[in-house]
């Protein structure tokens, strides 16, 4: 209602559709809104209830996010590629009595887990393709909804009003499902005043204003997405773009611009390969150029002494080479880019620092409010996460976990009392289970999981997310679980990624009929074991980690997905499920097995475990 009255024409939402952008201002979100919550409340939606949303980024999500909270009702995001068993469990838990969902695909989970969701009353679908013989009474189309409430606004006007009036910074907003990566999903309840404290910080260190453009492209579910896309435009007044899909999100984010981009690791990795396999099929001169450029780039982002043909180079490379990849990345009129909702490899941010984004790490939870260290300008350090945020208090344990004490800090656990206590202490210190430490400099160095940092017989110490970061900028490998904890040497299950290895091996005239064949291939094997001997050398440099070097490997038949389980929504890795389903594979990289047979939904496949090249100081003198 503030933005609608001090910026009304100013666009809130934009979506693509079927090639198309549409706008919807502050003035038409704010309308469309009221409407909601107009007809929402007829069908029984009271102060204090859960309201799910199931779908992508979509205006019409997110004007039923506003209305369910002017009715003082609680937001849960689901994710959209969830399994109908796992939206039933997030459903169950916060005793959800309305959904919005975007389509068809969505409401048959939906209809699917009814029985079991007995506090489901009604179901708002959007788009109605495939919809009309659907005749459930708890359905109701988007369209039908927004009517009857256009039709109820004058009757209701005064109620909407005391509705606003009822609602406190201090009331519930949303119930975020953590992503389980150590064990089952939790639902985090948040504050409105909370998640504006942090909105406000983050939008006044990185001076954001209502010109800003953003992208929302993410899982819904994740309270990444819905700071960047919800909560800080709410603050600042900025406009946030809805891709048409995920075809299409670079020539739309080359068509919108944005201004302030958010990207999980995994994202940039997507990129980096892309650039880099675009790059090698440049050649010749403008290849050497790039390899150049990037060097001098590393060098003076790095704040080294850099040599006037250093400058020049770089100049060079930005003028030819980088700002075209900008655009192709549709990143031209990035002001501020973030990476968070895992660490990232500093080799990572370093690149994308590189091509001219700026590119920095900022590090939070959900229980945190997700702002609680941010790199700075002119303060960036790729193996920081930056300084602590503005109001954020933190402190260590003899074990180097991280305790935060913050504005930002959730409510509670949903219903579960006890997880809560054995989170945040009387004192209001959280427990994230992340180990880090503060160096000198006052930035915040982030370890690993604490769960998963340990040692090998010998007494190295074995960071695991340390190695697969180094393994995955590899572009050929699109993700790596590393194990030694507890064992003699480190070895590695390695997911490739099937695009840059498929035309890698499509260009030395490689024949394969699908993942599992590729895979299986001799030459790419010996691809990545290039990759790993590189990585090895890295390692062996740092005297910390000469002995981390990565002794055997295994190329999977299959992606790592999460529909299989062993990712997270996010994309993170579920160590204890991977360990589990592939402890055949674990054991044969330990056992010195050279090929193991493991069973497959085809019968069974053999699976090929390699040496890597393991790196000396001698090799490294020599090399030099």
């Amino acid at each position: 209602m503030h933005h609608s009255g001090e910026r009304g024409e100013r666009p809130a939402i934009r979506e693509k559709s079927r090639g198309i952008w549409r706008t919807v201002t502050w003035r038409e979100l704010a309308e469309e809104a009221a409407a909601l919550a107009a007809a929402a409340s007829a069908r029984g939606l009271q102060r204090g209830a859960h309201v799910a949303l199931l779908g992508d980024n979509r205006p019409r999500l997110y004007a039923a996010m506003c209305a369910a909270q002017w009715l003082g009702a609680i937001v849960v995001p689901l994710y959209q590629d969830a399994t109908a068993d796992e939206i039933a469990s997030s459903i169950e838990s916060a005793k959800v009595t309305h959904v919005f969902a975007e389509n068809q695909e969505q409401v048959d989970k939906l209809l699917e887990i009814l029985p079991r969701c007995p506090t489901v009353r009604c179901i708002v679908y959007d788009k109605d393709r495939g919809m009309r013989h659907y005749k459930q009474p708890e359905l109701v189309s988007y369209a039908s909804l927004l009517q009857q409430g256009r039709q109820l606004a004058a009757e209701k006007r005064d109620f909407l009003q005391a509705e606003a009036a009822r609602g406190t910074g201090q009331d519930s907003a949303f119930v975020f499902f953590t992503s389980g990566t150590t064990g089952p999903a939790k639902g985090v309840v948040l504050t409105h005043a909370s998640l504006i404290d942090r909105a406000r910080v983050a939008a006044a260190t990185e001076s954001l204003k209502d010109t800003d453009v953003a992208m929302a492209y993410l899982p819904p579910g994740w309270i990444g997405q819905n700071l960047f896309s919800y909560v800080q435009p709410m603050v600042v007044g900025y406009c946030v773009c809805c891709p048409e899909s995920s075809e299409t999100m670079l020539a739309d984010m080359r068509e919108m611009g944005p201004t302030y981009f958010l990207a999980t690791p995994r994202v940039l990795e997507a990129l980096l390969t892309q650039v880099t396999m675009r790059m090698e099929d440049t050649g010749g001169f403008n290849q050497r150029l790039y390899r150049a450029g990037m060097a001098a780039a590393h060098r003076i982002d790095a704040g080294k002494t850099v040599s006037l043909s250093d400058r020049i180079t770089a100049a060079a490379c930005s003028l030819l080479i980088y700002g075209p990849l900008r655009d192709v990345l549709g990143m031209s009129n990035v002001r501020v880019a973030f990476t968070a909702g895992d660490a990232a490899a500093p080799a990572l941010v370093t690149f994308f620092r590189a091509l001219g984004i700026n590119l920095k790490q900022l590090y939070g939870s959900t229980e945190t409010g997700f702002f609680v260290a941010m790199q700075r300008d002119g303060q960036v350090k790729p193996d920081t996460v930056g300084p602590v945020a503005d109001g954020v208090e933190l402190k260590f344990t003899e074990q180097r976990e991280i305790l935060v004490r913050s504005p930002g800090m959730f409510k509670e656990y949903h219903r579960d009392p006890e997880t809560t206590a054995q989170a945040r202490n009387a004192d209001g210190w959280f427990h994230t289970g992340d180990a880090g430490y503060l160096g000198d400099d006052g930035h915040l160095r982030i370890i690993d999981r604490i769960k998963y940092v340990g040692a090998l017989n010998d007494g190295t110490a074995h960071s695991p997310k340390l190695l697969e970061n180094k393994l995955k900028f590899i572009p050929y490998i699109k993700e790596a679980v590393a194990f030694g904890d507890g064992r003699d040497m480190v070895c590695a299950l390695i997911d490739i990624d099937m695009a840059a290895v498929g035309r890698w091996a499509d260009k030395r005239s490689i024949s394969y009929t699908g993942h599992a064949d590729l895979a299986s291939q001799d030459e790419v094997y010996e691809l990545i074991a290039e990759g790993i001997a590189k990585v090895n050398a890295d390692l062996a440099q740092e005297p910390a980690l000469a002995k981390s070097q990565i002794h055997r490997f295994v190329i999977l038949h299959g992606e790592l997905s999460p529909d299989d389980g062993v990712l997270t929504r996010t994309g993170k890795l579920r160590r204890g499920v991977i360990a589990e389903r592939y402890r055949a594979l674990v054991d044969a990289m330990y056992g010195g097995a050279k090929e193991v047979r493991i069973d497959v939904e085809a019968g069974h496949a053999d699976i090929k475990v390699r040496d890597a090249e393991i790196i000396g100081h001698r090799q490294i003198r020599s090399a030099a």
